[in-house]
């Protein structure tokens, strides 16, 4: 038996024994069980007034022991949401929602969603893995599992039909073979991947695990339509990635980057692709589905190095694709017509940064042209800020470093931060501690001066593999974090073992929505004629489909997209 397989089997004697005794455990705290309002072991008072202090005493050494055993029992994830749900509601009653919006909605979901995408149809793709284990003390995913165990999943969430099962639909991923050397078919493991948008609102996805390594690269290129709610497959791409970063270029290609190879863990690739490959047209009618097209390679390549991983990436308006890597002297701007990279500044804070948050900032309706970083170093509250010219500048810090952070552009123009962690699978009190402190939980807004404030809690701590979008009403969806949601969910044997948490940012609530009563028909033409609008290029006009307004005050519809004709 080779070393790897002792270990394993020495490892699942280890859990039957350590799940037989906590099954014990359980049995015992169960008989006269209560809920709790901590999940830390300690004593409480409410169940020292309701079974007496020296039962008490023994539901304190119940917990005890199933902390030190590592287990984690249903009792435990029932106590461990209860004590969040009364922590949220105390913390959270000091803010207003007219000034820091609200969090309105928490209900479970099917998926763990370590990747999202807010699609064209108002839908919500979410997808991930199937799991390996349900005790959050262990790691639940499959990156060093082969075979058909090895395989992803994927379901919509549609909004509009509310937030119970019926409101999720499961779109699984096509049944594939990949070279991990056991020949067995499994919905595609794209979990890690990266992702973008095809010009007719198609998600492509690339790359994955193999389950081995550490991390080893799949050469995975799938499309979502979500027109049809079908997957489609493509040619493999030229090397194995996981972990790559994907975007969007200004002719509608997708630009594939960095990424660990076949190899496992710590061989990122510095070969750039390019979706669909040149020799095939830009699918921009949603009647053109990509099924069977290759990618290309570009000329000029990507070297983010081993350890940069999931670099940030961002086609600005001067046409370039910014990609911003870990290493502060890892800054590139890519010109994917002449197939080129420049070299950007050092960024000035000089440090590695982890897993954090990227986020174009708004500059009227010729688009971004700059980013602001933040996010990635526990130690390192500051937000730099690089604009197209290639300067960066330090800008407010927020209250505290946080790595795994999400980071949103609100249709009002501020800036939302919520998820975040002390590390990977660390929430501050040690690796695969589920036990989180409560400043992780906490959103953060930016004003339009730059300023940031500290504000309402999420319900759950949520770092690696955390998630949030913009839903298409202006509320905020957040998930993600497959640990916590496993460490807090109530029912761990039902399907829903997922969960997403709504928050309502502070616009919702101060007075009536605006309404959008008009919008462009068919294909634009042009027109030379016009004064309104947005600054446009020389030579340029107006598109003559875009309704007239009824006085020269009112304003341009912030949901309006221009593209000027030359």
């Amino acid at each position: 038996m080779s070393r790897i397989k002792r270990r394993s089997a020495r490892r699942t004697t280890h859990r039957a024994a350590r799940r037989a005794t906590i099954s014990v455990l359980v049995a015992a705290a169960l008989a006269t069980a209560v809920p709790a309002a901590a999940h830390d072991g300690s004593s409480r008072p409410e169940e020292k007034a309701a079974l007496g202090a020296e039962h008490a005493q023994e539901h304190t050494k119940v917990r005890e022991q199933l902390l030190k055993l590592g287990g984690y029992s249903q009792l435990a994830r029932i106590d461990s949401l209860n004590s969040l749900t009364r922590s949220q509601a105390d913390v959270n009653a000091r803010f207003h929602p007219k000034t820091y919006g609200q969090f309105a909605e928490y209900f479970p979901s099917p998926e763990f969603a370590a990747h999202i995408a807010m699609l064209p149809t108002g839908k919500v793709l979410l997808f991930s893995f199937e799991r390996m284990e349900s005790d959050p003390t262990e790691e639940p995913a499959p990156t060093n599992t082969l075979g058909r165990a090895n395989a992803g999943r994927a379901f919509l969430w549609d909004p509009r039909r509310g937030t119970g099962p019926d409101a999720f639909k499961k779109v699984t991923p096509p049944e594939l073979v990949v070279p991990d050397g056991t020949g067995e078919k499994r919905p595609a493991p794209f979990f890690c991947a990266g992702h973008a948008f095809l010009p007719n609102g198609m998600l492509g996805v690339f790359g994955g695990n193999l389950g081995y390594g550490g991390g080893a690269g799949a050469k995975l290129s799938l499309v979502f339509d979500p027109w049809t709610e079908g997957w489609s497959v493509n040619k493999d791409m030229e090397v194995g990635r996981w972990y790559p970063s994907v975007a969007t270029a200004p002719d509608g290609r997708l630009l594939i980057m960095s990424g660990h190879t076949d190899q496992g863990w710590g061989t990122s690739t510095s070969v750039i692709e390019r979706f669909p490959a040149k020799s095939h047209p830009v699918p921009f009618e949603k009647t053109l589905v990509p099924k069977d097209v290759p990618t290309d390679t570009l000329r000029v390549d990507a070297p983010f190095g081993a350890d940069s991983d999931y670099p940030h990436l961002f086609t600005l308006r001067d046409g370039k694709v910014y990609g911003l890597g870990r290493h502060a002297t890892r800054q590139w701007a890519f010109d994917p017509v002449a197939e080129t990279r420049a070299d950007l500044p050092a960024r000035p804070d000089g440090i590695h940064r982890g897993y954090g948050s990227a986020v174009p900032l708004p500059a009227g309706l010729r688009g971004p042209d700059s980013v602001l970083v933040l996010g990635g170093d526990r130690d390192d509250p500051n937000t730099y800020r690089l604009t197209s010219g290639g300067a960066w500048e330090k800008q407010q810090p927020r209250a505290f470093g946080r790595t795994q952070d999400d980071t949103l552009l609100l249709p009002d123009a501020s800036l939302l931060t919520v998820n975040g962690a002390h590390g990977i699978r660390d929430y501050g009190n040690g690796d695969y501690n589920p036990k989180s402190d409560l400043k992780y939980r906490q959103i953060e807004t930016r004003n339009a001066l730059g300023e940031w404030k500290l504000g309402p809690a999420q319900r759950l701590p949520r770092g690696y593999h955390s998630n949030a979008l913009v839903l298409p009403d202006g509320r905020i969806m957040v998930t993600g974090d497959e640990l916590q949601q496993l460490a807090n969910d109530p029912k761990i044997d039902d399907d829903m073992n997922g969960s997403i948490e709504i928050f309502e940012p502070a616009y919702l609530h101060r007075g009536s929505r605006p309404v959008l009563d008009r919008a462009p028909r068919g294909r634009c033409a042009t027109t030379p004629r016009s004064t309104w609008g947005p600054p446009r290029p020389t030579g340029s006009r107006r598109p003559s489909c875009w309704p007239r307004p009824r006085r020269r005050t009112r304003s341009t519809p912030a949901s309006a997209t221009w593209s000027w004709a030359s």
